[in-house]
């Protein structure tokens, strides 16, 4: 793993320009699971803590399933529309893309005694739930271009050149660069074709796809109608497609290009899959009959991910086409490896109105400073350094990086009729880095509810708002660089998002 002394990129083992705050981020996805759930509790700010009566709950706090006392099939369609505006160099582009999801499936068996048998039994309810929720979705478009005249991503070719000159093998940066003509030796060294220092264009291109979607069994109950308890086991299935075109192209008013250097593009694919297991437990405390207090904690869940990469280069240097990449050239990379998440803990309280609603809200507490990497005994073919200890300083660079984040949210239902209903929420997710831009994210949404004794319908729609920075590639070691003289950082773009996610639940009650 070659690349990870100069890239510090951690989570694969291919010879890639992705920055190490990309692998960092690419932790913050699978750590940040926010069920996207019924429309229903989406309409009221997914603040489910101490509500329950909804399938969402067993991915919040299972103890909601105490609340039931009919059993139930739910199904939740949604949309998702997202709009990305990148700032990168002074230059702001905008991108979009629009998805169809499934946000949970599932069904609530419940048994409930009427009568002289309820006045008897200390459980007055007892429910079984299986089903799946979305609890993540990554599908996200956006790009940046702009023009840099301080650094080049073909530096890092460079490096890994004249760190390594007896060892320019398939799969690493320095053959990579060689054999597409971005980098050539002249004399002792490797120098970059790419003119940088006179103008360069440079830009991005990135789709990103997939989410987690958490399978669950879990097991909830109502004890004397003052205590209700509940237990979820998680099974996480996580896919995450990454896709990146990174492009540098020479200016025309470049006026020193001895090489005769005119574009490169260095395509990314990772592909990451997992399975995961974790478990959620729950409690609901009825203070009065109009109070609900509610607490729950997460396991932190444990992953096992497998992680395949893809890439390649084009160029034209001189009018010379070339071409690298792995359909032909290049080994394609997979590695094997295990991660944990966070453990979190909620706390929750309502004002049940009877008739007439609701109010209610979440606090939610995670360290995403805790998060850990878990590679696989060995050592890296390349550099002779155990997996161990790469494994070592990724999960160091997550403790220098990461802090924990308090999330919010508050929400309230009012019953319009006796069938009809309206609902309102918002959310504050804080933000999980210490340095850098803020990634805090704020939510409203809204929603509406039709309900009878046998078949209910809502409707839900939440606006999300939040942004990030990125490296456009890596940070070079100078040590090995012989064509900059100055060491300049990779410029950084920031992109704002804005996300409407819109549901539709329809269930039944049996």
């Amino acid at each position: 793993m070659r690349h990870f002394k100069f890239l510090l990129a951690s989570v694969g083992v291919a010879a890639t320009l992705h920055s190490s705050a990309q692998d960092l981020n690419e932790a913050y996805n699978l750590s940040n699971m926010t069920p996207q759930g019924t429309a229903r509790s989406i309409g009221f700010g997914s603040a489910l803590g101490s509500i329950g009566g909804d399938f969402s709950s067993i991915s919040v706090n299972p103890a909601g399933l105490g609340v039931y006392r009919t059993s139930e099939l739910s199904f939740t369609p949604s949309l998702k529309i997202n709009f990305a505006s990148s700032d990168f160099q002074g230059v702001t582009r905008n991108d979009n893309n629009t998805r169809a999801n499934i946000n949970n499936f599932g069904v609530v068996f419940t048994e409930a005694p009427k009568g002289r048998r309820y006045d008897r039994r200390a459980w007055k309810a007892v429910s079984f739930a299986i089903g799946v929720n979305r609890v993540a979705d990554f599908n996200h478009d956006y790009n940046y271009k702009g023009n840099n005249s301080t650094s080049s991503a073909s530096l890092a070719f460079e490096a890994d050149a004249n760190a390594y000159p007896n060892y320019i093998t398939p799969g690493t940066l320095a053959y990579t660069g060689v054999n597409s003509g971005v980098i050539s030796l002249s004399t002792l060294n490797y120098y970059t074709a790419v003119p940088f220092a006179g103008g360069i264009s440079q830009s991005n291109v990135i789709q990103e796809r997939g989410g987690i979607n958490e399978y669950a069994i879990a097991l909830g109950g109502n004890y004397k109608e003052k205590l209700l308890l509940g237990a979820t086991i998680g099974i996480p299935s996580m896919t995450y497609i990454r896709n990146s075109d990174y492009t540098e192209t020479v200016l025309p008013t470049n006026s020193y290009n001895p090489a005769h250097f005119q574009t490169f593009t260095y395509n990314n694919q990772l592909n990451i899959s997992g399975l995961g297991v974790n478990l959620k437990l729950g409690a609901i405390y009825k203070a009065t009959d109009f109070i609900r207090i509610g607490a729950a904690f997460h396991t932190p869940t444990l992953y096992s991910i497998s992680e395949v990469t893809d890439y390649g280069i084009s160029s034209v240097v001189n009018n010379y086409q070339y071409a690298v990449s792995t359909a032909n050239d290049l080994p394609q990379k997979r590695f094997d490896y295990s991660f944990a998440t966070p453990l979190k803990a909620v706390l929750s309280a309502s004002i049940i109105l009877k008739k007439l609603g609701f109010v209610t809200a979440d606090y939610e507490y995670v360290n995403y400073g805790t998060m850990k990497y878990y590679y696989p005994a060995g050592f890296d073919e390349n550099t002779g350094i155990s997996y161990k200890t790469e494994a070592d300083q990724m999960n160091q660079a997550i403790k220098n990086n990461y802090q924990s984040a308090s999330n919010i949210r508050v929400g309230a239902e009012i019953k319009i009729t006796k069938y009809f209903m309206v609902r309102g929420g918002a959310g504050y997710y804080g933000n999980p880095y210490k340095t850098g831009t803020a990634m805090e994210r704020l939510d409203i949404s809204a929603g509406l509810g039709f309900r009878t004794k046998n078949f209910f319908a809502d409707f839900g729609v939440v606006n999300s708002m939040y942004k990030f920075s990125e490296q456009a590639y890596s940070k070079v070691n100078y040590d090995y660089v012989a064509s900059a003289s100055t060491h300049a950082l990779p410029p950084v773009a920031t992109v704002k998002n804005t996300v409407n996610n819109v549901a539709l639940t329809v269930g039944v009650k049996f």
